[in-house]
């Protein structure tokens, strides 16, 4: 179990939502118990540690000179929209 936890924020397809919450449901489980188990699998399978609790993990840095990802418009990374 995390000591601390964040909060991340994702968009998806509503219908495809509503099946992996009616999922989720059927297992007896939370969606974020789900998702939980789906970043531990992919930290592991790619050989990330971390050590729960910590912001800090060490992750292989395979962008090494690349540009940095753009920013929203808030200043924070990830999806960014067109404006026009």
């Amino acid at each position: 179990m995390e000591l601390k936890t964040a909060r991340l924020t994702l968009l998806i397809d509503p219908a495809k939502k509503a099946a992996f919450e009616r999922l989720c449901a059927q297992q007896d489980r939370t969606p974020s118990q789900v998702v939980r188990q789906l970043i531990r699998e992919y930290l592991a399978q790619h050989g990330v540690s971390h050590v729960p609790g910590t912001a800090a993990s060490k992750a292989p840095d395979k962008r090494r000179g690349a540009a940095p990802a753009p920013r929203s418009a808030s200043g924070a990374p990830g999806h960014t929209r067109k404006r026009g």
